[in-house]
């Protein structure tokens, strides 16, 4: 019978295989182990992808201490799996924050000189919770969008004490990692544990940003008829001229078979909403926090509740209907999948893998501030990248240079 380490590290290996620009990278320095003696702190969906990350880390030198950056997006498999790669690894799959926060109060025990964050909380708890620990810390890299917010804020407000690098904004990962590993990702959890055709189905894609279009474009792709709500009058000019319907959410609930919330807000879709579905919605959400689909509305305005399959809750409403939600309302790619494709966080996780080197020699001369990875460092990926495909592309002569930056 396999035990569950064995069954983590398979996953691994699996990864491992396929994250090739990572590989690459930990060749590369293997002799010269940037990260020495350099404690680094990880708070991402801890899986087998983010496990290689953080293993890598460990071989090029770094003490490396990680826990997941979501209640319910860990793995159990992959956390025993890293204890016998020898990292400090506090994390638990658990519907008890409480839990959750104590093990990133264990990772700050380890007092970070870096941080590779996923939503923030890594960061925002060691500035807020334990600002003795500031002065150990050189910087930050953020994964996601909304941690990107969320570091903005503190930043406005004075309160932000180290250099982030966002690497959500950084073009080597929003037009890969959020458009298509999300847009993959996202039917992958949904499909899965529902088992039903998308084709042929009506879905309402609350948000059109780089997430929103990926799950968007998916969804067309199956077959679906699209529909998308948003704030943003330019993104929803956009998306009409992608081909999509767009309309209030007011309006939409009425047409929706899926539901897919993407905004990264909160109290998208709440009471009043949940009433005027059809019979049969299923509910599902793909931003980082479980605020977009109000779980509490439903809870409230429910007559009972019964769970008919792995991660799917069936609700029943006083009008006679159902709706179903998918992982509690949380990231339906990690709760009811496994997370982005390996190919993808290859290139999310070698930015993560270069903005902390960046950071180690370069934090005395950092000033606070928020930007994406230098771009020398996205063009960098970009070309392993290739490399690593078998691709060669076309390069400028130096009369081709001096025309394109001539005015005349």
């Amino acid at each position: 019978m396999t035990s569950l380490a064995e069954s983590g590290k398979k996953k691994i290996e699996w990864v491992k295989k396929h994250m090739k620009v990572l590989n690459y990278l930990k060749d590369l320095y293997q002799t010269e182990k940037p990260f020495e003696g350099v404690n680094v702190a990880v708070s991402i969906h801890l899986e087998a992808k983010t496990a290689y990350l953080g293993i890598v880390l460990h071989e090029l030198g770094a003490n490396v201490a990680i826990t997941g950056s979501n209640p319910l997006s860990t793995q159990e498999d992959v956390v025993e799996a890293l204890k016998e790669y020898g990292l400090n690894v506090h994390a638990e799959r658990t519907l008890d924050e409480s839990v959750y926060w104590k093990n990133i109060d264990k990772i700050l025990e380890t007092n970070p000189n870096i941080i590779l964050d996923d939503g923030a909380d890594l960061g925002i708890t060691l500035i807020e919770k334990h600002p003795e620990k500031v002065s150990n810390l050189w910087g930050i890299c953020e994964e996601t969008t909304t941690g990107v917010k969320r570091y903005k804020s503190l930043f406005k407000e004075n309160k932000l004490p180290v250099p982030v690098i966002l690497i959500n904004d950084s073009y080597m990962k929003y037009l890969f990692d959020n458009r298509y590993g999300t847009g993959q990702s996202t039917w992958d959890g949904i499909m899965r544990s529902t088992n039903l055709s998308v084709s042929g189905k009506i879905v309402v894609v609350a948000g059109y940003g780089w997430c929103g279009k990926g799950v968007a474009m998916r969804a067309k792709g199956l077959g679906a008829n699209v529909i998308i709500t948003e704030v943003d009058p330019i993104k929803a000019n956009e998306a009409i001229m992608d081909g999509f319907r767009v309309m209030k959410m007011d309006e939409a609930v009425k047409y929706g078979d899926f539901f897919v919330t993407v905004t990264g807000d909160i109290d998208v879709i709440t009471k009043r909403h949940f009433l005027e579905m059809k019979e049969g919605a299923i509910l599902s959400n793909a931003g980082h926090f479980d605020v977009e689909v109000k779980v509490k509305d439903l809870e409230e305005v429910a007559v009972d509740k019964i769970n008919v399959r792995n991660g799917v809750e069936e609700y029943k409403l006083p009008n006679g209907k159902s709706v179903f939600l998918l992982g509690q309302g949380r990231l339906v790619n990690l709760v009811n999948g496994d997370g982005h494709p390996a190919e993808i966080m290859d290139l999310s996780f070698s930015l993560q893998l270069e903005g902390a080197k960046y950071i180690k020699e370069n934090h005395q001369n950092m000033k606070v501030n928020l930007s994406p990875v230098p771009y020398e460092i996205d063009e960098k990926i970009a070309q392993i990248n290739l490399k690593t495909l078998g691709i060669e592309i076309d390069t400028l002569s130096e009369e081709q240079k001096d025309y394109l930056n001539s005015w005349k």
